[in-house]
């Protein structure tokens, strides 16, 4: 894969989280999502970057990935876990000060069992039914986690990309009724939630795709460039194919580069005679299927046989990429491949 880059602009990215923060108000403190290795963009760097911006509250999917966060950022800030206290997770949490999120009556009673006195939160299920107590499980727990001190009550919304959904303001409800009258931080806005309004900023917002350029934060800066090299050109003749299963087939005289990246480098199967490459802004239409290490891309429309192609690029973004492949820009940035050389942008 000589000569694929991936280009991560850290300051768009932290220019992203500050409008984020700003659109939190001024009440709400402001920490970030960089779960998944920064949604595939590496966590130290991406973890670094924001620290320097002014986040000191950062939340991860496991106890692994914040063990990696915290030798990356050292000690001061926090680091929220998402899966709570599993099962063998005690050593990694007190070792790297980390902050389980507790999803159950279980996690609360082993944390307390073999961590009494380390810091916790508790996340709560207001409907969206993945994790969180629910609240009668809450109500029967809840006098033994607030005399222990939790510090951040927490839930997540299901359809908060959608502002006109009435499970928003179902959530909301459900997330005062359980928390009402606690004197402890809350939390339940991520990147849509904080679109949503300040009724649903709280004490702390948790944004995490918006900082990477994905919607629903369409005044997101982009944070991402990929381009990839082409291996090889040739010519076709009408009525010859192009790729496994002769899934395409030249209509006329037609100039196909063969390209250094597939789905074993994150790219859907499903672009397959769907996507778009950028060559200097002018769009040439992948042709064939999207195999393992390789695509096929229809230069016919160029002057001259290019060295790359852009894949993401200020003409196709993550998302707009993610709808030709009929899944989210989320997909296509934790699926981008390990094979591609990083280039950092910006403070590090």
């Amino acid at each position: 894969m000589s000569g694929a880059g991936l280009t991560i602009d850290l300051e768009a990215l932290t220019s992203n989280w500050r409008a984020l923060d700003a659109a939190s108000g001024p009440a709400t403190r402001t920490g970030a999502v960089v779960k998944a290795d920064a949604y595939g963009l590496g966590v130290a760097k991406v973890g670094r970057a924001l620290l320097q911006a002014g986040v000191d509250t950062f939340f991860v999917a496991l106890a692994e990935e914040g063990a990696q966060l915290r030798s990356a950022l050292g000690p001061g800030p926090e680091i929220f876990v998402f899966a709570g206290h599993m099962d063998g997770d005690a050593d990694i949490l007190a070792g790297s000060q980390l902050t389980p999120l507790l999803n159950s009556a279980a996690q609360l009673a082993r944390h307390l069992g073999v961590l009494s006195g380390h810091r916790f939160g508790v996340q709560l299920d207001t409907g969206m039914n993945r994790l969180g107590m629910e609240p009668d499980e809450w109500q029967s727990v809840r006098a033994r986690a607030l005399e222990h001190g939790p510090a951040l009550l927490m839930s997540h919304l299901a359809c908060a990309d959608e502002p006109d959904h009435p499970m928003n303001r179902q959530q909301l409800a459900r997330f005062h009724e359980m928390t009402s009258g606690l004197d402890v931080p809350r939390s339940l806005a991520a990147t849509g939630g904080i679109l949503l309004g300040a009724d649903y900023h709280l004490d702390l917002t948790r944004p995490g795709i918006g900082l990477y350029g994905g919607a629903p934060f369409h005044d997101a800066r982009p944070v991402v460039h990929l381009s990839v090299p082409v291996i090889q050109t040739r010519r076709l003749t009408p009525g010859e194919t192009v790729g496994y299963a002769n899934s395409w087939t030249a209509p006329g005289q037609a100039r196909i580069a063969t390209v250094a990246a597939g789905y074993a480098d994150g790219l859907p199967r499903a672009l397959s005679n769907r996507a778009t490459l950028f060559a200097d802004g002018t769009p040439c239409p992948l042709v064939g299927r999207v195999s393992m290490d390789l695509i096929t891309v229809d230069i016919s429309g160029l002057g001259n046989d290019p060295e790359q192609l852009d894949l993401i690029c200020p003409q196709q973004g993550i998302d707009a990429l993610a709808a030709a492949a009929d899944t989210i820009g989320y997909e296509i940035l934790t699926g981008l491949g390990t094979r591609y050389a990083r280039h950092y942008k910006g403070a590090q």
